[in-house]
């Protein structure tokens, strides 16, 4: 078999439901739901971490965040740990990313350092706001729209964001695919491209001609109610009240409406990144690579978008911050329009795409390969459970915030970590989610369900216990 190119498409704090492939109807996403009915969609992907860089890192090493030590947005990745795509680039693979990447620190237009990624183009922009003298959106959009930018990122605001689509941050993205394709790659090697898109992460807007294909009201409404955060531990209340990094506003400062606004700037946000991956796939074809490409679009994690009465992400784990769309398409190799509903982790993309290339296992991963899962419905590494881990990234809270999941396929739950203190009083989260899928009712305080919790606290014990790094091999008995 020829070993296949591989594309791998990763927005940037889609949740799982902003695909209308998922069930979404009020969502248009044809050019994923293309994709979706031509591979193999996973409808329970889980993060390992419901923040950018920890995620990142995770899924570019297939290790948990406590084991590859990028354990908040704003650390940078130590230089030992070791990439998938080095590995690829390594046995052969043309390997190339476009947009970010977020393996470090790359606050006020810092360029985050590089390591051995494998990585021959490398056309980087963390985002569209921040200057940097690295930042390959910029240089292109000042050598096409002479003026434009310093124009606009002197509006401040969400001006970048609302940029004609010619202009557009996402179009950027799709532009350079698109080169990659067509003339910059290394025509004599299989390849290996990723393609980042920074959409649908904040702040929230899009191209006029993308808002207005929305209509705010007509939207879904988000989950749950006044009263929703009564039974949730008490930091989620200072999170409604002053959301990101405690520099933006919080739930709490908008109206009904204008969070309804907020809602349709993010699928008009999503809807601009499909028409983006539609080119992109388009010039596929053009070239007569399809066939012989494995694709993959996924997310890095989810967006709270007003549920539970908070915006964005942090230390929460609902199933709108952790779990993910994932679509794998592999023409010849992997059935068409089917679903699998098992538990996968973000994790689990690097044996994926190593397996498939024919490429050695990184010796440290913790993931298993989904390819047997996705061709036959049965995967030998069942684990019937996600894990994922926050360590007070982000939003700078009076006290440190902590938190691990653990997900089974019916229950979740949710440790909210403090001093190793005998007489501190725990919190956290318990979620029935056969009863209660949008998790609006906490159950950690609930008689009714101690047991349930203490049985989910010991598993989660176990499972961190299983997922230790014990990667160096031990020698002798002594």
């Amino acid at each position: 078999m020829t070993r296949p190119n591989i594309l791998l498409i990763c927005t940037d704090q889609q949740r799982w439901d902003a695909l209308a492939a998922a069930g979404n109807s009020a969502i248009r996403t044809p050019n994923l739901d293309r994709l979706a009915a031509h591979g193999v969609r996973f409808d329970r992907c889980i993060v390992q971490s419901p923040v950018c860089a920890p995620s990142r890192a995770s899924l570019m090493t297939s290790r948990y965040p406590r084991n590859h030590g990028l354990w908040a947005n704003g650390v940078d990745i130590a230089g030992s740990e070791q990439l998938f795509t080095a590995a690829l680039a390594a046995d052969g693979y043309d390997c190339g990313l476009v947009g970010k990447f977020h393996l470090g620190s790359a606050w006020g237009g810092r360029t985050e350092p590089r390591l051995d990624d494998g990585f021959r183009v490398f056309r980087w922009s963390h985002d569209p706001y921040v200057r940097s003298p690295e930042n390959s959106y910029h240089t292109w959009l000042e050598e096409r729209f002479p003026g434009l930018l310093d124009e606009t990122l002197a509006q401040g605001g969400d001006a970048i964001d609302r940029l004609p689509t010619e202009a557009h941050y996402s179009h950027w993205i799709g532009e350079e695919a698109i080169d990659y394709l067509t003339t910059g790659r290394d025509k004599a090697k299989p390849f290996c491209f990723v393609v980042n898109f920074f959409d649908p992460h904040h702040g929230f807007g899009a191209p006029p001609e993308y808002r207005e294909r929305y209509d705010a009201q007509a939207l879904p409404r988000p989950v749950g109610g006044p009263d929703d955060l009564d039974d949730k531990p008490a930091i989620y209340r200072e999170a409604s009240a002053r959301s990101y990094a405690g520099s933006l506003p919080g739930f709490q400062d908008y109206t009904a409406d204008e969070i309804q606004g907020i809602v349709a700037d993010y699928y008009a946000m999503v809807s601009l990144v499909d028409d983006e991956v539609g080119r992109i796939l388009a010039a596929l074809e053009d070239e007569g690579l399809a066939d012989d490409t494995l694709v993959v679009f996924t997310s890095d994690h989810g967006e709270l978008l007003g549920d539970h009465q908070m915006l964005l992400k942090g230390p929460m784990m609902f199933e709108s911050s952790v779990r993910v769309p994932l679509i794998v398409r592999w023409p010849g190799e992997l059935p068409e329009g089917e679903v699998r509903d098992d538990l996968v982790q973000w994790i689990d993309l690097a044996p994926t795409l190593l397996e498939a290339a024919g490429v050695d296992a990184l010796p440290r991963a913790q993931g298993s390969s989904l390819l047997g899962l996705a061709r036959s419905g049965q995967w030998d590494d069942a684990r019937g459970w996600a894990l994922s881990e926050y360590r007070n990234s982000c939003i700078p809270y009076d006290v440190p915030v902590h938190t691990t999941m653990l997900r089974t396929d019916d229950w979740k739950v949710v440790v909210h970590h403090g001093a190793p203190s005998t007489d501190r009083e725990r919190t956290g989260e318990l979620y029935d989610l056969v009863n209660d899928p949008q998790e609006v009712t906490n159950l950690w305080d609930d008689a009714r369900f101690r047991d349930r919790r203490v049985g989910m606290q010991e598993q989660l014990l176990d499972v961190l216990v299983a997922t230790e790094d014990r990667s160096r091999r031990r020698l002798a008995d002594f």
